[in-house]
């Protein structure tokens, strides 16, 4: 199956809430090998002015990923997760995600470009925080982007 070409410019709204909790911020921080004390110590964190443990900032890509999984199992989409490399991550942070954030994400298809019997996918993933309910018309605050490129590799590749 090739690529859908029609994907670029398609949004996927955002799914399920992903609550983010002390523990998964310090798991997470050590996986990645992080050692800033305001991954660890709410005291450490309040004494730079946050309300609760921050997360590093490449934290972002676990709500990223999620709504990328959106893409990646559409049947339109065309893409066979088993030929797909991940060529570039970017994120662009409007604020720290602290534990107590309750955050969904957007994904846009921004870029769909072939590449031989293959494609390039440019995805974007805006990030939100939810205050309130949320998910009953509760405000949101913008915390990331993130933008990630993939390429699905063609048949014979």
């Amino acid at each position: 199956m090739t690529i859908n070409p029609d994907l670029q410019g398609r949004s996927y709204p955002a799914a399920e809430v992903y609550d983010v909790g002390r523990e998964k911020i310090r798991e997470f921080a050590r996986a990645v090998k992080a050692t800033h004390p305001a991954h660890f110590d709410v005291d450490a964190a309040a004494a730079l002015g946050h309300s609760d443990l921050v997360a590093p900032p490449t934290f972002a890509i676990i709500i990223a990923q999620r709504a990328d999984a959106q893409l990646i199992e559409d049947p339109e989409s065309g893409i066979d997760f088993s030929r797909v490399v991940h060529a570039d991550q970017r994120f662009v942070h409007h604020r720290p995600i602290v534990a107590g954030d309750r955050l969904v994400a957007e994904l846009h298809v921004d870029g769909v470009r072939a590449m031989g019997g293959g494609a390039m996918i440019t995805t974007r993933s805006e990030i939100f925080a939810l205050a309130g309910d949320g998910a009953a018309g509760g405000s949101r605050a913008a915390v990331a982007t993130a933008t990630s490129s993939i390429l699905v590799r063609g048949e014979g590749q």
